[in-house]
Order: structure tokens, then sequence, then C-alpha cells
């Protein structure tokens, strides 16, 4: 049993999911180096969470 021949439409999409896929991988690839900078940077790594952090404050000076 022999298959089908592929239509034409279907090798169009097959070229537009390799693409989104390459487009993926290269986000992902992004997002993982610029996590392993930070990372291997060695400084503090704080976030944003409506707390005070002694690291900025401001001394007073008396």
């Amino acid at each position: 049993m022999a298959f089908r021949e592929e239509h034409e439409i279907h090798k169009r999409r097959f070229g537009r999911n390799v693409g989104l896929g390459l487009v993926l991988l290269t986000f992902v690839a992004i997002i993982f180096g610029v996590t392993i900078v930070k990372v291997s940077n060695g400084g503090m790594v704080e976030a944003f969470d409506h707390t005070v952090r002694p690291s900025i404050t401001i001394p007073e000076s008396n």
C-alpha cells in the first residue's frame, strides 16, 4: 500500500511550523543565556517584592 502524495498546503504548513519552531528555540536559548549570565554573575539577586531592602537604603547621617 503506497502513501498518497502530500498536498501542497501540507508542505507550506510544514515550512511554517519549522520556522516557528526555530523562532521559539531561539527565544528559549536567549532566555536561558540571560539567566545563566545573571546567575553566574555572583551579585545579589533581588526582586521587586514590596519590602524594604537594606542593601539599597541610604544610611542616615547625624
